[in-house]
């Protein structure tokens, strides 16, 4: 039972560090615009993809995760 209230915590802590991010993200005008990330306009079409802000968020992401199982 123990497992199941800790895991509840992760999920909610996570929750909470995801609510932080959407509220803060559109005060970040980097953050989706960095070196690497990909935009295509040709007409009427456009394609974007973040290749540099998801390397990124996978890097601090990896760091964080690194730390709460140490």
């Amino acid at each position: 039972m123990s497992d199941l209230g800790r895991l509840l915590i992760v999920i909610g802590v996570i929750l909470v560090i995801l609510g932080a991010v959407f509220l803060l993200a559109p005060k970040l005008p980097w953050l989706g615009k960095l070196p690497g990330d990909f935009s295509f306009k040709r007409g009427n079409f456009s394609f974007y993809f973040p290749l540099g802000t998801c390397i990124l968020i996978s890097i601090i992401l990896t760091l964080i995760m690194y730390l709460f199982r140490r």
